[in-house]
């Protein structure tokens, strides 16, 4: 398997390079040159096969020979260690929750499957990688733990200063020894193309080896694909619809993947905050990104996704995409009635990114009433305690993983814009 540029101007690269390097050499994102669809069998007998057996049926394809079956095995086994249980909320509407890994959040899988790739391809090197990455709020807590102490790996996170929650900011600057957290004056959008600028900027990679942690890079986000196979594994249905809250739209993209490698999925639904670049584009088929708006569904405050490129090239024209694809946005208030709603009725909690995914995929169902759907909860509700408290009145029980940091310091250097970026990093010493 090769990896090509979206931007057309660099050489084909195998996995490791393209992990490695995060961003091709032309600033574009790096896409396989082919999916191939899985077996039909496998596919209709998901239910016969372990999480890990899934999971190395769609990911190998994708690596090819960069890494051996058994090696590739138990970085799947290191990766994928805890559950994604599907909750039956409503006839015909699921939660499929992705918050049981260790940092409580969807972006666990990605970023330990990175963690462990790259910890493999360094094993036998001297030199050091730095990871690089923007963070509206839980990719950056993800990569800290999949990165921590990982050997010939620096972190360098950079998020938006008061646009995370404060659980969220503790789990990017508790954490020390080779994690950095950068606090920038601005939006994730600001983070992501300072991210962006320095994988061209040549001084910055001679001296530091870059690569990117963010959904971007094609370790963190190809693994995604592997929570729609479980989720058909236990409903054991075909054509299903699945709302996915979307922000830099990598899970979304992911799914899409497992479309095109066979699985059963009907159409997908986009779901957004106010942060409405995409549901606009359905209406006008013109990107026009608009300055961020913080709202209480922090994670998904982009204007600017990365990966609807990706998305894009999957597809002939904008009839066939919008024929897989729908997109809607959500505001705060509709978002903590759906949370009250669900928690009156349900005694479900629902953190406001799963909220804005039930949203979504209640409005698909109004025209699609025979369809089934599944709503993805990506984040666990005490990283945004203090909004659903209000909302449904009740104290949260905080995790043992939340209260071990709540007491801890936090650290952090502050970032106003690129310049001041890069001339902090040129004066960072690792050793």
């Amino acid at each position: 398997m090769l990896f090509r540029s979206l931007n057309g101007h660099s050489k084909r690269v195998n996995f490791e390079t393209a992990l490695k390097k995060g961003l091709a050499e032309d600033g574009g994102l790096f896409f396989p040159e082919q999916i191939s669809p899985l077996n039909k069998d496998f596919i209709n007998n998901l239910e016969k096969y372990s999480n890990i057996d899934i999971a190395y049926e769609v990911i190998k394809q994708f690596i090819g020979d960069s890494i051996n079956e058994t090696d590739l095995k138990e970085i799947l086994s290191n990766t994928i260690d805890f559950d994604f249980p599907l909750i039956n909320l409503e006839n015909n509407v699921y939660s499929l929750e992705l918050f049981h890994g260790p940092t409580l959040a969807f972006k666990d899988v990605g970023a330990r499957f990175m963690a462990n790739c790259l910890g493999y391809f360094n094993k036998n090197e001297d030199k050091t990688n730095t990871v690089l990455v923007a963070t509206s709020g839980d990719t950056g807590a993800a990569v800290a733990n999949g990165f921590f102490k990982v050997k010939g790996t620096n972190v360098i996170i950079l998020y938006p200063k008061n646009k995370v929650s404060e659980i969220q900011e503790r789990q990017l600057t508790t954490n020390g020894n080779n994690i950095t957290a950068l606090r920038v004056q601005g939006s994730f959008d600001d983070c992501q193309k300072m991210v962006k600028n320095a994988f061209v900027d040549k001084e910055l990679n001679n001296k530091f080896n870059l690569t990117s942690a963010n959904s971007i890079n094609v370790a963190r986000w190809l693994p995604q694909a592997f929570y729609y196979f479980y989720a058909i594994k236990k409903l054991k249905k075909n054509n299903l619809v699945f709302s996915v809250p979307s922000g830099n739209f990598g899970n979304i993209c992911a799914g899409l993947i497992a479309m095109k490698l066979g699985l059963p999925i009907d159409h997908f639904i986009a779901s957004t905050n106010v942060n409405d670049t995409i549901p606009r584009y359905f209406k006008s088929q013109v990107i026009s990104p608009k300055r961020t708006i913080q709202t209480i569904s922090n994670a998904m405050d982009v204007s600017n996704p990365s990966n609807f490129v990706r998305i894009q090239e999957m597809f002939k024209n904008f009839e066939d995409l919008s024929s897989s694809l729908s997109s809607y946005s959500f505001n705060d208030d509709q978002t903590l009635k759906a949370v009250i709603k669900i928690y009156e009725d349900k005694k479900y909690i629902m953190d406001p990114h799963g909220a804005i995914g039930y949203l979504g995929l209640k409005k698909y169902l109004i025209n699609n009433p025979k369809k089934i759907g599944v709503f993805l909860e990506t984040a666990h509700p005490i990283k945004f305690s203090k909004h659903i408290e209000n909302s449904i009145n009740v104290k949260l029980e905080i995790p043992q993983t939340i209260n071990k940091i709540l007491s801890k310091k936090k650290t952090y250097i502050d970032i106003e814009n690129y310049s001041d970026f890069k001339s902090k990093m040129l004066n960072m010493d690792f050793n």
